[in-house]
Protein backbone atom coordinates (compact mmCIF):
# COMPACT_ATOMS: atom_id res chain seq x y z
CA UNK A 1 0.00 0.00 0.00
CA UNK A 2 1.02 3.84 -0.80
CA UNK A 3 2.60 5.87 1.52
CA UNK A 4 -0.25 8.18 3.44
CA UNK A 5 -0.65 11.10 1.64
CA UNK A 6 -0.58 9.03 -1.84
CA UNK A 7 -3.10 7.11 -1.85
CA UNK A 8 -5.52 6.50 -4.52
CA UNK A 9 -9.36 6.19 -3.15
CA UNK A 10 -12.91 5.74 -3.74
CA UNK A 11 -15.62 6.99 -1.34
CA UNK A 12 -19.16 5.51 -1.14
CA UNK A 13 -22.34 7.74 -0.60
CA UNK A 14 -24.33 4.83 0.59
CA UNK A 15 -28.12 5.07 0.32
CA UNK A 16 -31.23 2.74 0.17
CA UNK A 17 -31.73 3.72 -3.83
CA UNK A 18 -29.00 4.73 -5.11
CA UNK A 19 -25.45 4.59 -4.12
CA UNK A 20 -22.82 7.87 -5.40
CA UNK A 21 -19.06 6.91 -6.06
CA UNK A 22 -16.06 9.57 -6.63
CA UNK A 23 -12.79 9.12 -6.79
CA UNK A 24 -9.54 10.82 -6.10
CA UNK A 25 -6.20 10.94 -5.50
CA UNK A 26 -4.94 11.89 -1.34
CA UNK A 27 -2.15 14.03 -3.42
CA UNK A 28 -4.35 15.97 -5.17
CA UNK A 29 -6.51 16.06 -2.37
CA UNK A 30 -9.50 16.65 -4.67
CA UNK A 31 -12.24 14.02 -6.00
CA UNK A 32 -13.98 13.32 -9.00
CA UNK A 33 -17.50 11.52 -9.88
CA UNK A 34 -17.67 8.07 -11.03
CA UNK A 35 -21.14 6.31 -11.03
CA UNK A 36 -24.28 6.11 -9.30
CA UNK A 37 -24.87 2.17 -8.48
CA UNK A 38 -28.54 1.67 -8.25
CA UNK A 39 -29.55 0.05 -5.38
CA UNK A 40 -32.43 -1.85 -4.37
CA UNK A 41 -33.78 -1.50 -0.53
CA UNK A 42 -29.77 -0.58 0.27
CA UNK A 43 -28.31 -3.37 -1.69
CA UNK A 44 -26.14 -2.34 -4.57
CA UNK A 45 -25.44 -4.00 -7.73
CA UNK A 46 -22.70 -5.94 -6.38
CA UNK A 47 -20.77 -6.76 -9.81
CA UNK A 48 -21.11 -2.64 -10.28
CA UNK A 49 -19.16 -2.42 -7.17
CA UNK A 50 -16.79 -4.88 -8.16
CA UNK A 51 -16.17 -3.76 -11.92
CA UNK A 52 -14.98 -0.01 -10.22
CA UNK A 53 -13.30 -1.66 -7.89
CA UNK A 54 -11.48 -3.60 -10.81
CA UNK A 55 -11.13 -0.86 -12.70
CA UNK A 56 -9.86 2.20 -9.86
CA UNK A 57 -7.82 -0.20 -7.80
CA UNK A 58 -7.90 1.80 -4.92
CA UNK A 59 -5.98 1.80 -2.02
CA UNK A 60 -8.70 2.75 0.34
CA UNK A 61 -11.91 2.87 0.19
CA UNK A 62 -14.12 5.84 1.98
CA UNK A 63 -17.77 5.41 2.98
CA UNK A 64 -20.11 8.06 4.53
CA UNK A 65 -21.40 8.03 7.74
CA UNK A 66 -24.57 10.04 7.90
CA UNK A 67 -24.70 10.98 11.70
CA UNK A 68 -27.65 12.98 12.97
CA UNK A 69 -26.63 16.91 13.79
CA UNK A 70 -25.90 15.61 17.57
CA UNK A 71 -23.23 13.12 16.53
CA UNK A 72 -26.18 10.31 17.81
CA UNK A 73 -26.32 7.17 14.85
CA UNK A 74 -29.43 6.83 13.45
CA UNK A 75 -31.05 3.84 11.19
CA UNK A 76 -29.00 4.61 8.13
CA UNK A 77 -25.41 4.96 10.01
CA UNK A 78 -25.99 1.29 10.72
CA UNK A 79 -26.86 0.69 7.15
CA UNK A 80 -23.65 2.46 6.38
CA UNK A 81 -21.45 0.72 7.93
CA UNK A 82 -22.76 -2.96 7.14
CA UNK A 83 -22.12 -1.94 3.55
CA UNK A 84 -18.73 -0.87 4.41
CA UNK A 85 -17.94 -4.21 6.54
CA UNK A 86 -19.10 -5.93 3.82
CA UNK A 87 -16.85 -3.88 0.88
CA UNK A 88 -14.50 -4.95 3.05
CA UNK A 89 -15.34 -8.53 3.71
CA UNK A 90 -16.19 -9.19 -0.09
CA UNK A 91 -13.21 -7.43 -1.90
CA UNK A 92 -10.87 -7.15 1.46
CA UNK A 93 -9.82 -3.28 0.40
CA UNK A 94 -9.14 -1.03 3.25
CA UNK A 95 -12.44 0.77 4.78
CA UNK A 96 -12.67 4.12 6.80
CA UNK A 97 -16.16 5.89 7.73
CA UNK A 98 -16.46 9.73 7.70
CA UNK A 99 -18.82 11.81 9.05
CA UNK A 100 -21.00 13.57 5.73
CA UNK A 101 -23.57 15.43 7.35
CA UNK A 102 -25.13 18.13 4.87
CA UNK A 103 -23.11 16.51 1.97
CA UNK A 104 -26.26 15.78 0.25
CA UNK A 105 -28.02 18.58 0.92
CA UNK A 106 -24.75 20.97 0.17
CA UNK A 107 -24.73 18.66 -3.33
CA UNK A 108 -28.54 19.92 -4.60
CA UNK A 109 -27.44 23.34 -3.55
CA UNK A 110 -24.15 23.07 -5.76
CA UNK A 111 -26.36 21.54 -8.71
CA UNK A 112 -29.22 24.86 -8.41
CA UNK A 113 -26.26 27.24 -8.10
CA UNK A 114 -25.17 25.65 -11.44
CA UNK A 115 -28.54 25.87 -13.06
CA UNK A 116 -29.63 22.08 -12.80
CA UNK A 117 -32.60 20.10 -12.41
CA UNK A 118 -35.03 20.64 -8.97
CA UNK A 119 -35.60 16.37 -9.72
CA UNK A 120 -33.01 15.02 -7.37
CA UNK A 121 -35.14 11.60 -6.89
CA UNK A 122 -34.82 10.87 -11.06
CA UNK A 123 -31.31 12.27 -11.57
CA UNK A 124 -29.93 12.13 -7.62
CA UNK A 125 -26.51 13.73 -6.16
CA UNK A 126 -25.32 10.79 -4.82
CA UNK A 127 -22.17 11.06 -6.96
CA UNK A 128 -21.67 14.75 -6.21
CA UNK A 129 -22.29 14.27 -2.51
CA UNK A 130 -19.33 11.20 -2.49
CA UNK A 131 -17.11 13.59 -4.13
CA UNK A 132 -17.84 16.01 -1.20
CA UNK A 133 -17.39 13.01 1.27
CA UNK A 134 -13.98 12.16 -0.27
CA UNK A 135 -12.56 15.87 0.00
CA UNK A 136 -13.77 15.83 3.75
CA UNK A 137 -11.59 12.99 4.40
CA UNK A 138 -9.16 14.07 2.18
CA UNK A 139 -9.44 17.71 4.70
CA UNK A 140 -8.65 15.37 7.62
CA UNK A 141 -5.64 13.64 6.39
CA UNK A 142 -4.35 16.99 5.73
CA UNK A 143 -5.21 18.18 9.39
CA UNK A 144 -3.66 14.63 11.01
CA UNK A 145 -0.16 15.75 9.12
CA UNK A 146 -0.81 19.72 10.03
CA UNK A 147 -1.30 18.64 13.65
Amino acid sequence: MPEPGNRRVLAFDYGTRRIGVASGQELLGTGQPVAMIPARDGIPDWSRVEALLQEWQPDLVVVGLPLNMDDTENEMCARARKFGNRLHGRYHVAVEMVDERLTSFEAKGEVMAAGGSRDFGRHGVDDRAAVLILETWFGLQRDRVDH
